[in-house]
Order: C-alpha cells, then sequence, then structure tokens
C-alpha cells in the first residue's frame, strides 16, 4: 500500500497545547519539504490554546485530525500514520526545528540503504548542546540499572555502563543504533507494514523503544545519522524531576520488560525497575519539598533560633537580672507565633518569590511586626512579656534574611541573582525589517531589555543604517556589548545556519532564540539552568506567581471590605443585592473583582483568569463612551501587560463609586 500516489514522505505531528511550538516546527518543515513529494498531517489531542485556528490561518496545507479528547501520543501517531500514503513515515514532536536540508539527506541515506527500517538524527537543545537520547541502546536489565543509578552518568564513554545512550559511539559518526528517539523517528512504511504501528498500551513514553525494538526484530537496523541536526527544545508539558514523569516513565519501561523479555529477565527487570520508580519517587518528592521550603525553613530555623537566644540572654540580664529567664511558655508558643507571622507576611510581600530580594524580605518582615504589635495589644496580660523582644525579633529576621541572601547572591545561586543583575541584553540578526519587527515585538512585550542590537544576516558588504554589524561579527559583538541573548528572525535566516551558529558560539554561553516568520512569539531557551525548558517572549506580567497571590489577596480583602460595609455602599451601588453576591462568589474564589473585558478570540490567547464582575472598560463605561473590539482587545492587552494589583485596587473603587 506504500508510496499509491507517489508521496515520498509523510510528516505526522502529534500536538497539545504547544501552538507557538507547532507554529515554528511546521515553518521549518515547509522548508524542509521544498522539491519533496510530501505530505504533513497534524493530530491535535483537544488542545485549547488556539492552534486550530492558527493551523487554519497559517498552514491550510496541513491535514489535521481533530480529536474530541487527549488520546495519547501512541493513537494519536496511528491515526495519521494509516491514512498517510508516503514511502517514509516521519514522527515529529512539535517542539523541534529541522534544517531546511534534513528531510532530503535523510531520505537519499534511507534509500540508499535498502536494509534501514528507522532513522535518528542528531539532537541539539536550544542552546546548541548535543542531546545523548540521540542515539540508544535497548534498555535492557543492565543498561537500566546503570541508567537510573548513575553509572551510565558517571562513565559516559563506558561501552558497558553507557549502554543506554551508546556513548562509546561517536556523536559525529553514522552508526547502528538499537532505539529511536520519538522526537525524530524515520520509518520505512515497508517496515511499519511489517512489524506493526505504535503500540497503543503506552500512553506518553515507551512507544519508540518499543517500536524501534520491533523494527530490529523484523529484520531491519535502525541508524543514528548526525549529517543533519535539529533542535529539540525538550517536554514542555513533563518535567523529568516530577513525580508524575518518574512513575508514568518507568512505568512504561515495566509493560516493556513484559512484553519483550523473557519471564525470568521480564521478573528481574520489573524487580529493578520499582525498586527505581519508588526510589526515584522519593528523591522526586524531596527535592520538590526542599526546593520549595527550604528558604522559608532556613529562616524559621534561624529565627527562631536567634530570637530564643536574645529573649534568653535578654531575660536574664533584665527582667529577672541573673536570677532566671522568661517561662517556658514564651519560648514553646508565643516566639513560634512570632516567627509564624512574621514568615507569612514575608510571603504575601513577595519575599519568598524568585529570585529572592532582600528588600521585599525586609518589608515582610516590618508588616509582620506591625500585625504582631496590634496582637499583643490584644493578648492578655500573662502572654505579653516585653515589646523589646518584637524589636529585637524584627530586627534579628531583618538582619537574618538580609545575610542568608547576600551569601545567595556571593555564592551565585540563580534563586538569589537580582533581575537587576541579569538585564536581558539582545541581538537580533535578520534583515533590516524583520529585525525591526522583531524589535518591536520584544518592546510591546512585559520585557524591559537593556539593550537591542541589530545585526544584518549578511556576511558582506555594509551593514544597514542603525545595524551594528553583520552575522560573522557576532563573537566580537557578544563581547563588546554583553550580549545574553541572541534572537535569529528565521525569515532571513536558514535554520541549518541558525543551529551551525548556535554549536558555533555555544562557549559565549548566551541564549538563543528563534523569531518565525509573521508569528508574534520568539521561542527559545530560558536560562542556563533551564536549557531544555521551552521559553516563550510573551504578555504574561499578569500570569507571574506574585501577581496572581496578590490578586487573590487583594480580591479577599475586597470582599471583606464589602460584606463588612454592604449596608453603607447599598445607597451607592447599582443593583446592592447582585453586589453582596458577587462580592460572596469572589471570597470564596469563583470570580475575580477585575477581570477581562468582552471576551474575544485576542483575549482567550492571554494569560487565563476568573470571570471579572468589573474590568478595565467598567470605569470608562460608566461615562457612556462606546467602544468596538479591537478597543476593547488593546485594553485587554495593556491590563494583562503591565498588571499591578493598584490597578485592580483603582478599578475596583472607580466602578462601585
Amino acid at each position: 500500500m506504500a508510496d499509491i500516489n507517489g508521496m515520498k514522505l509523510s510528516v505526522v505531528i502529534v500536538n497539545y497545547n504547544v501552538e507557538y511550538f507547532l507554529e515554528q516546527c511546521l515553518a521549518s518543515v515547509r522548508r524542509a519539504l521544498q522539491g519533496i513529494e510530501g505530505e504533513v498531517f497534524v493530530v491535535d489531542n483537544n488542545s485549547v490554546d488556539g492552534s486550530l485556528k492558527m493551523l487554519a490561518q497559517k498552514f491550510p496545507e496541513v491535514k489535521v485530525i481533530a480529536n474530541k479528547e487527549n488520546v495519547g501520543f501512541s493513537r494519536a501517531n496511528n491515526q495519521a500514520i494509516r491514512i498517510s500514503t508516503g514511502e517514509y513515515v516521519l514522527l515529529l514532536n512539535p517542539d523541534t526545528v529541522v534544517e531546511d536540508d534534513t528531510f532530503s539527506k535523510c531520505l537519499n541515506f534511507m534509500d540508499a540503504h535498502p536494509d534501514a527500517g528507522g532513522l535518528g538524527v542528531k539532537m541539539v537543545d536550544g542552546k546548541g548542546n548535543f542531546l545523548p537520547e540521540s542515539k540508544r541502546g535497548l534498555p535492557t536489565p543492565a543498561a537500566a540499572f546503570y541508567k537510573m543509578f548513575g553509572l551510565a552518568k558517571l562513565f559516559p564513554h563506558s561501552k558497558r555502563f553507557a549502554r543506554y545512550y551508546m556513548g562509546h559511539l561517536s556523536n559525529d559518526e553514522t552508526n547502528e543504533c538499537e532505539i529511536l528517539a520519538g522526537a525524530f523517528m524515520l520509518m520505512r512504511r515497508e517496515a511499519l507494514d511489517k512489524v506493526g504501528l505504535l503500540d497503543e498500551t503506552f500512553f506518553m513514553y515507551g512507544e519508540d523503544i518499543d517500536l524501534s525494538y520491533r523494527i530490529t526484530q523484523g529484520g531491519y537496523k535502525n541508524y543514528y545519522f548526525p549529517e543533519t541536526r535539529i533542535i529539540h527544545y525538550k517536554g514542555e508539558s513533563t518535567k523529568k524531576t516530577s513525580v508524575n514523569y518518574v512513575l508514568v516513565f518507568y512505568k512504561a519501561m515495566e509493560i516493556f520488560a513484559k512484553k519483550h523479555f523473557g519471564q525470568k529477565r521480564a521478573f528481574w527487570f520489573s524487580f529493578f525497575i520499582n525498586i527505581a520508580i519508588y526510589f526515584k519517587a522519593f528523591l522526586a518528592l524531596v527535592s520538590q519539598f526542599f526546593h520549595k521550603i527550604a528558604i522559608p525553613f532556613l529562616d524559621a530555623v534561624l529565627g527562631y533560633g536567634g530570637l530564643a537566644a536574645i529573649s534568653y540572654i535578654w531575660g536574664r540580664m533584665t527582667v529577672y537580672e541573673g536570677t532566671g529567664s522568661y517561662p517556658t511558655l514564651l519560648f514553646a508558643a508565643v516566639l513560634p507565633v512570632y516567627i509564624l507571622i512574621w514568615l507569612i507576611s514575608t510571603y504575601f510581600s513577595g519575599g519568598y518569590d524568585k529570585p529572592y530580594s532582600i528588600g521585599k524580605g525586609i518589608f515582610g518582615v516590618a508588616i509582620g511586626s506591625v500585625l504582631i504589635l496590634i496582637l499583643y495589644a490584644l493578648l492578655p496580660e500573662t502572654l505579653r512579656f516585653s515589646r523589646a523582644l518584637i524589636l529585637f525579633g524584627t530586627l534579628w529576621l531583618a538582619l537574618e534574611m538580609a545575610m542568608t541572601r547576600l551569601i545567595g547572591v556571593w555564592m551565585g545561586k540563580e534563586s538569589f541573582l537580582s533581575k537587576r543583575n541579569a538585564k536581558k541584553r539582545f541581538l537580533l540578526i535578520g534583515s533590516p525589517e524583520e529585525a525591526r519587527r522583531v524589535e518591536s515585538l520584544i518592546q510591546s512585550t512585559s520585557i524591559k531589555p537593556d539593550f537591542i542590537g541589530l545585526v544584518s544576516s549578511e556576511t558582506k558588504g555594509e551593514a544597514p543604517e542603525g545595524f551594528i554589524g553583520r552575522i560573522n561579527q557576532v563573537p566580537d559583538i557578544i563581547n563588546i556589548y554583553k550580549i545574553t541573548e541572541i534572537i535569529f528572525c528565521s525569515k532571513d535566516v536558514s535554520h541549518q545556519v541558525i543551529i551551525d551558529k548556535m554549536v558555533e558560539w555555544h562557549a559565549s554561553n548566551v541564549d538563543y532564540k528563534i523569531a518565525p516568520e509573521d508569528s508574534l512569539s520568539i521561542i527559545g531557551s530560558n536560562s542556563i539552568n533551564t536549557r531544555g525548558d521551552l521559553y516563550t517572549v510573551d504578555i504574561k506580567a499578569i500570569d507571574t506567581v506574585a501577581n496572581r497571590r496578590n490578586k487573590r489577596l487583594l480580591d479577599f480583602i475586597l470582599s471583606g471590605f464589602s460584606l463588612l460595609f454592604w449596608l453603607p455602599l447599598a445607597l451607592v451601588v447599582k443593583k446592592p443585592v447582585r453586589f453582596l453576591k458577587d462580592a460572596i462568589l469572589v471570597l470564596i474564589a469563583r470570580r475575580t473583582w477585575v477581570g477581562y473585558c468582552n471576551a474575544s478570540e485576542e483575549t482567550m490567547k492571554l494569560p487565563k483568569i476568573r470571570r471579572g464582575v468589573y474590568s478595565p472598560a467598567t470605569p470608562i463605561e460608566k461615562l457612556g463612551t462606546e467602544n468596538d473590539t479591537e478597543f476593547y482587545n488593546q485594553l485587554n492587552l495593556l491590563y494583562a501587560r503591565d498588571y499591578t494589583v493598584w490597578k485592580d485596587a483603582e478599578i475596583f473603587f472607580k466602578s462601585i463609586l
């Protein structure tokens, strides 16, 4: 049934809520398919992010299968494979970028090697680093054991210990390999007809391993082919440190073992796998727990320890004059309550938002001290030990927080580095028209760049007016202008050149991003510590952890205010009964006091928030002003981009008064 219409290649992409990455991937696929008889399928697993609309508008040639539920990776791929007609089938992740000649090179290799059933290519991440999963060995019990317990990492080039990633083979030479990566998996239709499609028992992980193994069992060979490369940003949907990833991935390995290994080997494999599952899951839980509470816990321990010591010394020296100190009740109950109030107020002041801020921490301590003094005045006489202890506690907590954060900065820990110490200095590489388009895009987002330099994508001739150089001068420009991020305009710079430059300039340790043609997104690697993570420059000020927390806190305060003063407010607000109902709905987190204006398709692309009682347009509408959809969209964009909690408070009071 292969090649019935003369089709050479069928590309299958499974998408789930990664619109911007899918757009960039398809743009690279469109280029790579030039001169090749090919077809492209996108199977959408019930995305809600606008992916289907983007496909219809920008890639009408793509054949779309829109599922009404998330059917998983294997089943979704099979849906497209069954109706595809290409001589070769490529499974491609949406978070990838292929070089312009990737398909032609791969197809030529497959045509020249009829024994090849499958082919994988060299993959690099968003920083240009080689990804070891480009070539993998069969996850035998021994190989899996060496990987899970760190021996593969300890001996990365050992034929025995690094078998999982075939570390003994060169990254730059074509070789047979056992397992292909699902991110780029090119297969001969003839081989699929013989060994079958993806096993739908696997929902998310392990299906590529299973199919690769069946291809070799069917008499074909799998090849690692490094003469072309792709960028693979790696999974946004899962984090490899999460418990969910550990459980799902290693359970998939257990399914594979039971299916392909003998009963005895499968038993031992499952035994070790289950040990690894619980061991890794335990480590992931511990890691996540300490990652989240390490600094608050440190503040609590040092804060209480220091204040307890101060209280003991102060009591002996002044209150009891050497004959004793404060009673146990102070140390067992009162001081812990003080510390808890200081920590909670620090949290709500943003003192535990990353990067940790000394100023926010001290401000939180100050607010906590005010709350403690109010509480102190309400306490019975038996619990009022000394206001001096509150003063000492304030000074000690402020000093402790300042010192721990300064030590974190001195140690170079990312969580402690101030945003001011990490200003973004951009270099945009492209034609004058496209580079300036991307420049205006950056300036329209919540990012406040410290510097934006334009570089011509040409290697010869004079740089255009306003440009600081040409692409071959970038290494010197990086040093002179202290560049932190480079953005390639893919309309003007081929994906092959992009990957070449990422690898060539790797030592500069800058971040790389790609701005697709006619797109409102810029995609790449976000930071040194998250090189494989996905990053989109977008309107997300309202979506930060701090702003979401502060917005909810303000909603709670305003609802309390509205309920407490409902009777006098009933004289000025319209529909007072409805206002009372809204206050209750906001209090229980069913609504928010301020939301977006009339919802449109453009608004749906902004970070999601609860439906609002009022909107940024409410004060204007009270004046009887009529506005169109475009006006509301612009108002929503500005509200999301420049959000502050004070803006919500202002809109609330202007709306009710």
